[in-house]
């Protein structure tokens, strides 16, 4: 039987107390634990989406081709469809109050969740690579060192706050959207005073790949959140309302990542071919020199924070998860917990100062690949929460291997499996081109067959064979 016991009464204390560090880790946050209100959810999308990355892959939307109407336009199109994916799963932290990829266990057994979990572990390190990248060179710029040197600052200060947990992150989340304001309403300001957007605007030729590229680059944005947006949702009562939860988070979201791909756009419109390779220094030079530069710099390296920040903490949830399922408990010490972060932002931090050269790049194709690995497990999990088991889990028994979850569902393994081969045809990418993408002018739109797929195909081999379903979800005591 594994061990489901809440903390000791001293971490208890702390927890009510409102310490700053966080003492929880994949465990079941108990109802006289939760706090914090549902705007928390708001201002911490809102201002992680307010920052370089985003910029950067709106900009893609450009540099690869498309031109600036169609390319906001289909940018816009996939805030929609993804953000709203995304907080559907947001939905299940108040409710569970257990980490995003825990849940999973319910569809693919306590040991067979390791699979999806994997996938999660590789997706955290490869953005969080992607964010010290372009944090690392401004915090470098900022205090003049080289780009080497801030790379690997920025991963010791990641280490920090993470080790600190929730409370610090949702901090961070607020401070990051009063900043991310202020930086993006001066550049806002300085294009629209220097340049005839207009003009810009007004200089349309719809190419249908191009279009089709811009909606995928910004769902696959936001579907890449969906496996830890609930481990930032779990701490709030479990009385929550769930349509208050979705609507702050996919507002969040949305308006800040089109924000931020807006400004990319334009950006990527007016530098050309200068944009690629030099993106911070560029967006930095939307301003001006000396003292506006330096505050340009540091709200670049800020807004890289928070974000930077989420995927480390996933990281360290997701390899948490992975060897507390095998060792049939759901707690870890905090040695185990700070060997588990370094672990995670080290090999990050060594991917950004490899790949340092070829960024813009190797993200575009890293942030298209994932797409075919995460859209049927976030298939699964909906569909299972909201249509089938309708939100009722039985919460120590995700840590059971011999409970009504099991070691390995094979239902929900040959269905991920199945919803990640019936996108194949469909690829378009670096790794990888199907046969079939001629249909869709060599774009990429496996994502959408894959999660419709996936999900109707869940639904309907549950219909013959149902899972045991509970009237009543069931708590640790």
């Amino acid at each position: 039987m594994p061990n489901v016991s809440t903390q000791d009464p001293a971490t208890t204390s702390a927890n009510r107390t409102g310490s700053m560090i966080e003492t929880r880790n994949i465990d079941y946050i108990p109802e006289n634990e939760r706090h914090g209100h549902v705007f928390s959810q708001f201002t911490l999308w809102f201002g992680a989406n307010l920052q370089i990355t985003a910029i950067v892959t709106g900009a893609l939307a450009v540099v690869l081709g498309g031109d600036t109407y169609w390319s906001l336009i289909g940018l816009f199109i996939g805030q929609i469809l993804g953000a709203s994916v995304m907080a559907l799963h947001a939905v299940q932290g108040p409710r569970l109050g257990l980490p995003q990829m825990i849940s999973s266990r319910a569809q693919f057994g306590v040991y067979g969740a390791v699979i999806p979990l994997c996938l999660a572990c590789v997706m955290y390190v490869g953005f969080s690579a992607s964010g010290t990248v372009l944090a690392g060179q401004s915090l470098a710029k900022l205090v003049q060192i080289s780009d080497s040197s801030g790379i690997l600052l920025f991963g010791a200060i990641i280490i920090l706050i993470t080790l600190l947990g929730y409370r610090i992150i949702h901090g961070l989340g607020k401070v990051a959207s009063l900043l991310g304001i202020l930086l993006f309403l001066y550049l806002f300001f300085r294009i629209l005073v220097e340049h005839d957007i207009s003009a810009l605007l007004a200089n349309r030729h719809f190419s249908l790949s191009m279009f089709l590229l811009a909606i995928s680059l910004s769902s696959s944005w936001q579907i890449a959140f969906c496996p830890y947006v609930s481990d930032y949702s779990r701490y709030l009562p479990r009385q929550t309302s769930g349509k208050k939860t979705f609507l702050a988070v996919w507002a969040g979201t949305i308006i800040g990542t089109q924000i931020s791909m807006t400004l990319g756009v334009l950006a990527a419109t007016l530098a050309g071919k200068g944009f690629a390779g030099h993106e911070v220094s560029y967006i930095v030079g939307l301003g001006t020199s000396g003292t506006i530069a330096a505050l340009l710099y540091f709200s670049i390296f800020f807004g890289k924070l928070t974000l930077t920040t989420l995927n480390a903490y996933g990281s360290f949830m997701s390899l948490a998860t992975i060897i507390c399922g095998f060792k049939k408990t759901v707690r870890i010490s905090s040695g185990w917990r700070f060997a588990f972060i370094l672990l995670m932002v080290v090999l990050s931090t060594s991917i950004a100062l490899l790949g340092e050269r070829s960024f813009l790049h190797a993200f575009t194709q890293f942030l298209l690949f994932l797409l075919a690995f995460f859209v049927p497990w976030s298939a699964i999990n909906l569909m299972d929460y909201y249509v089938i088991s309708k939100g009722k889990y039985d919460i120590p028994a995700l840590s059971e291997p011999g409970g009504m979850y099991g070691r390995w569902n094979k239902i929900g393994i040959t269905t991920y499996a199945l919803g990640v081969l019936v996108q194949l045809p469909f690829v378009s990418n670096g790794f990888f081109s199907g046969p079939l993408v001629y249909l869709f002018d060599d774009n990429d739109i496996s994502w959408f067959i894959g999660w419709i797929f996936t999900a109707l195909f869940y639904l309907a081999i549950n219909r013959v064979a149902p899972k045991p379903v509970l009237t009543a979800s069931r708590y640790p005591q």
